[in-house]
C-alpha cells in the first residue's frame, strides 16, 4: 500500500515539474501589422560554430504568409547586449521550405560562440505586396 502511494505521489511530482518547465519552441513577434514566428534547426538548439538553418514564417494581420518573394528583408546577428549598429553577422536571406510552409525567410548562421545574441529582421513590401515596413528582434541563446 505504501508503495502504491509512493509511486502516485513521485508521478504527480514528476508530471508537475514537466509542466512548470520551460520548452524550446518557436519565438513569435509583432511589428505593425506583420507577425514572425522564428525558428532556429536543430530544435531551437544552436550550437557555436556549427551551421544553424533560421527561419521565419512572416504574416499579415488575419494570417496571410508572407513570402520572401514579396519581402525587401534584410537580416542581422548582434551579440547581446548590443555593442554598437554594426552587426557581427549580416548572413543572405533565402527562400525555404520547411514544415508546411513554402517560400519563406530563411539563413545559415554559425554563431561565433556560446552566448545570447540578436537577430533581427528588418523588411518592406516590394511591389505587389501589402503591408507595413516593419523590424522584428528575437534573442537567442546558443551553446558550446
Amino acid at each position: 500500500m505504501f508503495r502504491r502511494s509512493l509511486d502516485k505521489h513521485l508521478g504527480l511530482l514528476l508530471l508537475s515539474v514537466f509542466i512548470a518547465t520551460p520548452v524550446a519552441a518557436h519565438t513569435e513577434k509583432i511589428s505593425e501589422d506583420v507577425g514572425g514566428l522564428l525558428h532556429i534547426e536543430p530544435h531551437d538548439n544552436p550550437q557555436a560554430g556549427q551551421t544553424s538553418q533560421a527561419w521565419i514564417v512572416l504574416t499579415r494581420q488575419g494570417g496571410q504568409i508572407i513570402p520572401l518573394a514579396q519581402c525587401n528583408c534584410q537580416l542581422a546577428v548582434y551579440p547581446k547586449p548590443r555593442k554598437g549598429k554594426t552587426p557581427l553577422l549580416k548572413p543572405s536571406l533565402h527562400a525555404v521550405s520547411a514544415e508546411q510552409y513554402q517560400g519563406i525567410p530563411g539563413a545559415n548562421i554559425v554563431f561565433p560562440k556560446a552566448g545570447a545574441y540578436e537577430l533581427e529582421l528588418s523588411g518592406t513590401p516590394k511591389s505587389g505586396a501589402s503591408f507595413k515596413p516593419f523590424k522584428l528582434s528575437y534573442t537567442v541563446n546558443v551553446s558550446s
